[in-house]
């Protein structure tokens, strides 16, 4: 249940992002990001705000724990979208490492999506993200966040 509390606290973060996704494209922009991360519900959930001060925008993320099905349900908002993703990534962590499976729309067409969250000790972390137009046979790294505390 306590699987993000490694995140609590205040981050400094690189990210790499593909500029056209699923397109065979090489190209990435990399920028800053900050974040402040807390824990809520006794480690139950978890809750982030992410600001990219570069790209003049913010996100949140939220993190519920299901303890019947022992996975998590991974929530995002974005102020440039202006609205929230109501569909959930889902998924849970085995050690060190977290994978969550969710479905995404890129460019008005459905694609799975996978999220895998790394924990490098107290003070690092990454995380990644993925597209697989097969239904999970071959994937994309289309963003990685490298995390150092701040």
């Amino acid at each position: 249940m306590n699987d993000f509390d490694f995140l609590t606290g205040h981050w400094n973060v690189v990210n790499r992002r593909l500029v056209k996704p699923l397109s065979g494209s090489d190209e990435w922009d990399e920028f800053p990001g900050r974040s402040v991360a807390t824990r809520h519900f006794g480690g139950a959930a978890s809750f982030d705000e992410i600001e990219f001060p570069t790209k003049g925008s913010h996100g949140l993320t939220l993190r519920v724990y299901d303890p019947e099905t022992r996975q998590w349900s991974i929530y995002w908002a974005s102020s440039a979208s202006g609205r929230l993703d109501t569909r959930p990534m889902v998924g849970a962590f085995e050690g060190e490492r977290g994978v969550f499976y969710g479905e995404e729309t890129h460019e008005g067409r459905p694609v799975r999506c996978r999220f895998l969250w790394t924990r490098s000790g107290a003070d690092a972390a990454r995380w990644e993200q993925a597209f697989s137009e097969d239904d999970g046979r071959t994937w994309e790294t289309n963003w990685t966040m490298d995390f150092s505390r701040a």
